[in-house]
């Protein structure tokens, strides 16, 4: 059989290249090798967003964006986390095992505090949630970044916990880092991140995709000045969609020197227009018949309640809570 793959992604407004070539790329790909479960983790963002139209409209579009940008409900598992309601009892069930000693020492509540969102008891109780979101479909592998590989290992934790004091219940969920997927900077060369307001957008106008492109930070030196391809952010971008000779044509400019930075973003700009287009088109349908993209969630949640409910069948037993 298949191995499951687990991958979730907040509803949190327009998508961009780091969430492409950081997550949705690999999802897609995942399509063909494994048995792909990918979720719009609406419940999660109740954390940061309390307003019920907003949600709404933010849960609609990133599904049209995840289903533009690839992922195929005939291949995969596609679903709302809300929609399926198996795991917010799961989470409780879970909490009641979870030490506050544990819970105190994730540094992603800590890091979200800092960074000004409100502390919540949903914002410290987020990795419970997400290792029900894991262990209610009985995942084998989760595609982390380092920031959540410690939300996986509470996963592992309370998963071993719970089969060790009721019986083999949970398979234990295995990460998965790949190593050599680099950092995508985002146009001031930190992370790309909604939170540093410095992201390339996939899905926006053509004006703003390209005023994006062009505010790309560079270092000062013109275009006849020798330049380091290793140190520049459009270079590192231009990486993820450049063919190996084109990478040495451009490698081979910079360090000889007469390519200006505005040259090599407009091969970029270029280079995503490209890339992008399918998608957008795709994109615009979907969001033209929202009633098809309605459908295709309900299915996929109906799928998945199958499966939790099987989960959750042999939590209620062991726990005495069938009676």
């Amino acid at each position: 059989m298949k191995k499951r793959v687990l991958s979730g992604i907040q509803p949190s407004g327009k998508l961009h290249l780091g969430n492409y070539f950081g997550m949705i790329k690999r999802m897609v790909e995942y399509q063909g090798q494994a048995d792909l479960f990918c979720f719009i983790a609406n419940l999660h963002s109740l954390t940061t967003i309390q307003d019920a139209e907003i949600l709404k409209k933010l849960t609609l579009e990133a599904a049209i964006d995840l289903l533009a940008l690839g992922i195929d409900p005939e291949k995969s598992h596609f679903w709302v986390q809300s929609d399926v309601p198996e795991v917010t009892e799961l989470a409780w069930i879970l909490s009641n095992i979870s030490s506050m000693g544990m819970m105190e020492r994730a540094h992603s509540y800590k890091d979200k505090i800092a960074k000004g969102i409100q502390p919540s008891l949903g914002l410290f109780n987020y990795p419970v949630l997400m290792a029900a979101d894991i262990l209610l479909i009985q995942a084998d592998l989760v595609p982390v970044g380092k920031d959540q590989k410690q939300h996986l290992e509470m996963t592992r934790d309370l998963a071993s916990k719970f089969n060790h004091h009721c019986g083999e219940t949970f398979v234990i969920p295995e990460p998965d880092i790949q190593k050599d997927l680099a950092i995508i900077p985002g146009t001031d060369g930190q992370k790309m991140s909604k939170s540093y307001n410095n992201t390339i957008p996939i899905f926006g106008s053509e004006k703003e995709i390209k005023k994006a492109v062009m505010s790309i930070v560079t270092d000062s030196k013109g275009v006849e000045e020798p330049k380091d391809p290793e140190s520049c952010n459009v270079f590192a971008l231009y990486k993820h969609f450049a063919t190996a000779a084109e990478l040495k044509e451009m490698e081979a400019g910079y360090k000889k020197g007469g390519m200006g930075y505005g040259d090599a973003k407009k091969k970029l700009l270029e280079k995503i227009k490209i890339h992008f287009t399918p998608y957008q088109e795709k994109r615009a349908d979907l969001a033209a018949h929202p009633k098809k993209v309605e459908a295709i969630l309900e299915a996929g949640a109906k799928k998945v309640s199958s499966i939790s409910l099987k989960t959750l069948k042999k939590v209620r037993e062991k726990t005495g809570l069938s009676h």
